[in-house]
């Protein structure tokens, strides 16, 4: 066999460099298939976080704390759509934190605000969908019901519906092949329109014949609903009611290798931070490690990044602590945990080989994402490249670039740019997903494992 170039270099499987973490990665994805099985919403995943850290000593930040010590567990709850997690490190706050920031929030079909209606003797509910998907993937697929409602009386309840086995799922209906000649001429985007997301719920007519009710079978389905749960058909005025894909995450592969699930970007990236905080120890540097909303819809809103709530967070912290908030920032970095997509053979006119990530080759450290020419983008430094290449490369992580396509195809934006305007060096760092956006998202388990030392190698700095 001829020699290797000394000079030259490439990505290769994760199994050339660590031959033994087949194991260690099928274990360690059997809790990640548990925790995104029952974290299918943003509100879902912040309630499994907190009864995770509650029970590995973590209190919550409020005014009672005036002080902080090395190796306080902490959490700051943010309307229960947002979450942060801290660590206490040795040094003083103004040297910096270490910031991973994932978000929980997936594409997904949103109920609108009066949504139930009958047509022909079916019931619906009209939906309007969140973040950027492909609609004709999600006719004819088994979905759940989850959200919560609150009644009139101010009172609320929480939904979480067919996802067991006994439990009644719901679908949306496609036209059948053999008349669809005119929905064929439509474009792939426009197959299914957004207004054809209509879900069905039910079709039996309450059993009534001396009323003046029109729509029996809408009033069989609200009676249900009011039985299953108290509500009206006006409390989905003051819901929050979103259907997602109905099974649960699987292994695929003769081989096991990988897992199908819906959700995956960006609880994939959440998970392994999660379990890389909750082994930080007394670290040098503190560590605060976030699970935000809003991220697939632009991040708006008060519980995603565009907001204030995590600045509003280290400045308690700083006021704690008696320094100053921008000397925090100024010394901080961030690891915006989001995936990348990977690249697939099936479609590799999309890619540029080169350049892209693959599942198999460890987690992707993404320099910039954006729009053509990086519009939109955090283009993380030469200097911020180089500190987290470095501790990969000291921990024995294996690590892969990656960059979203080719040039001109599209683009996509994460958290990053919304980390960087309080002047933090920031850098994406997470797993490469196949079919991402779609209703069942596929990642490869050795990635996963991965990422969770990249993770873990960046908090915990002892």
């Amino acid at each position: 066999m001829g020699k290797k170039s000394e000079l030259a270099s490439e990505y290769e499987h994760i199994l050339k460099t660590d031959k033994n973490c087949i194991d260690k990665a099928f274990d360690f994805c059997e809790g990640y298939k548990t925790f995104i099985n029952a974290s299918k919403t943003e509100r879902e995943c912040v309630s499994e976080i907190i009864n995770i850290v509650k029970t590995k000593g973590y209190k919550e930040l409020n005014k009672d704390i005036t002080k902080l010590n090395v190796g306080d567990k902490l959490y700051f709850n943010n309307r229960g759509k947002a979450l942060v997690l801290i660590t206490i490190g040795k040094e003083s706050l103004d040297k910096g934190v270490n910031f991973v920031i994932s978000h929980i929030d997936s594409p997904r079909l949103d109920l609108k605000p009066n949504p139930v209606y009958e047509c022909e003797d079916i019931a619906y509910f009209k939906t309007h969908y969140y973040g950027g998907i492909k609609k004709y993937q999600w006719p004819a697929l088994p979905l759940s019901m989850h959200g919560r409602i609150f009644k009139s009386d101010g009172s609320f309840v929480d939904i979480n519906l067919g996802e067991k086995d006994n439990e009644p799922k719901f679908i949306i209906t496609d036209l059948l092949p053999h008349l669809s000649e005119e929905q064929n001429k439509r474009t792939l985007r426009d197959g299914i329109k957004g207004e054809e997301l209509n879900i069905v719920i039910g079709s039996i007519p309450i059993n009534d014949e001396d009323t003046e009710i029109k729509n029996l079978v809408k009033e069989n389905v609200l009676r249900i609903l009011n039985k299953m749960y108290g509500i009206k058909e006006k409390d989905f005025a003051r819901a929050e009611i979103e259907f997602v894909p109905a099974e649960h995450a699987m292994d695929i592969g003769f081989d096991k290798s990988m897992i199908a699930a819906y959700g995956q970007d960006d609880k994939v990236c959440a998970y392994p931070s999660l379990m890389a905080e909750i082994e930080n120890v007394n670290p040098m540097k503190t560590s605060v490690t976030v699970f935000t909303d809003k991220e697939e819809i632009g991040s708006k809103g008060n519980t995603g990044m565009d907001s204030n709530y995590l600045h509003d967070v280290i400045e308690d912290l700083a006021d704690i602590a008696n320094v100053k908030t921008r000397d925090i920032y100024r010394n901080s970095i961030c690891l915006s945990s989001d995936v990348n997509s990977a690249y697939d053979p099936t479609f590799a006119d999309a890619f540029e080989g080169r350049n892209s990530s693959h599942i198999n080759r460890g987690v992707v450290l993404t320099k910039y994402t954006g729009h053509l020419g990086k519009g939109g983008a955090n283009d993380a430094s030469a200097e911020t490249m180089a500190k987290i290449i470095k501790l990969m490369e000291d921990k024995n992580v294996v690590w892969q670039i990656g960059e979203l396509g080719k040039i001109d195809i599209g683009g996509g934006g994460t958290i990053a740019k919304y980390i960087t305007q309080k002047n933090i060096d920031t850098i994406d760092v997470g797993v490469a997903v196949l079919s991402m956006h779609a209703p069942y998202e596929l990642v490869s388990k050795l990635d996963v494992y991965h990422t969770y030392l990249a993770y873990k190698a960046f908090l915990c700095n002892q």
